[in-house]
């Protein structure tokens, strides 16, 4: 059985899409069209279910990429290993939101570059890095959004707490922390709201957790980095919702203030996420091995 053809399926399969694996293989739709649909001859069974999203494997499919799929990443690993270790040097493609990968996953990636690592950092939103990783433009993406389906694979990495935060003439302003305790969201209300997206992403998560109610107003400045936001709140420009990693330092220093305390604090969850099969390339699987165990001191 053709080799190629079995490479197609198992890369349909885990795509859901005949559209999604072109982009993946480099072919044209009606390529892969045909290249299925000629594995389906040679077979006598279609394999395949086309649905208004994508395709469906039907159960000889879902027989046939258990029993192939193991084989053909065993012979890409074999063959992009073989390859690697003739490379002096070995590059990883990373990729995240630009805050987290600046702060916490390049620095901690440094120490692999005297062991021959090369990187190559992409900042984006986490589903245009999620569809970047499907088509083989990034190697890891680091994101807050768990990918589903078999083509790509992530690993829990840390949690992140957010704090509701303003300069300190913001907090004198209000009255102090006990009465904003006591008064509740309202209090908040004649404060800029300063943000990364017009969607209000932090803001709305935190309100909704904490107090559960929703922003009464729209952001007063929208800078779509976190550490232009961070800036913005220590100059006075109004209050924010941030990763404490982030502003850990500030708040020390008394540069901003934490507005409030509350008993659980919102928490995201940063994913480690590769496609299916790529762990078995050593400098890849080194780098999600690094990043998870500097993790576990984050």
């Amino acid at each position: 059985m053709d080799l190629t053809l079995l490479r197609t399926f198992v890369t349909v399969h885990r795509a859901g899409s005949l559209t999604r694996a072109a982009a993946l293989l480099g072919l044209s739709q009606p390529a892969v069209t045909s290249q299925i649909q000629a594995l389906e001859r040679q077979l006598g069974r279609p394999l395949f279910l086309r649905t208004a999203r994508g395709v469906t494997a039907t159960t000889v499919g879902d027989e046939l990429a258990h029993k192939v799929a193991p084989h053909l990443d065993a012979l890409t690993e074999i063959t992009e290993a073989g390859l690697d270790a003739d490379s002096v040097t070995r590059t990883v493609h990373l990729a995240g939101p630009p805050e987290f990968t600046a702060e916490r996953a390049l620095p901690a990636l440094t120490p692999l570059i005297a062991q021959g690592l090369s990187i190559r950092a992409a900042f984006g939103p986490a589903e245009e890095l999620l569809s970047g990783l499907a088509a083989g433009h990034h190697d890891l993406t680091v994101t807050t959004v768990r990918p589903r389906g078999g083509l790509l694979t992530s690993t829990p990495l840390c949690d992140e707490e957010h704090v509701l935060v303003a300069a300190a003439r913001w907090v004198a302003r209000l009255g102090g922390p006990a009465v904003l305790q006591a008064s509740g969201v309202r209090a908040l209300d004649p404060v800029p709201l300063v943000e990364v997206h017009e969607s209000l992403p932090l803001i709305t998560r935190y309100w909704s957790a904490v107090f559960d109610a929703k922003p009464a107003s729209s952001a007063a400045v929208i800078a779509a980095d976190l550490r232009a936001v961070l800036g913005c709140v220590a100059a006075g420009a109004g209050l924010a919702v941030l990763p404490r990693y982030l502003c850990a330092e500030a708040l020390d220093s008394g540069e901003i203030v934490a507005l409030l305390d509350p008993p659980v604090p919102p928490l995201r969850t940063y994913f480690l996420a590769a496609r299916t099969g790529t762990l078995g390339l050593p400098h890849i699987a080194r780098t999600h091995e690094w990043l998870l165990r500097a993790a576990a001191r984050w």
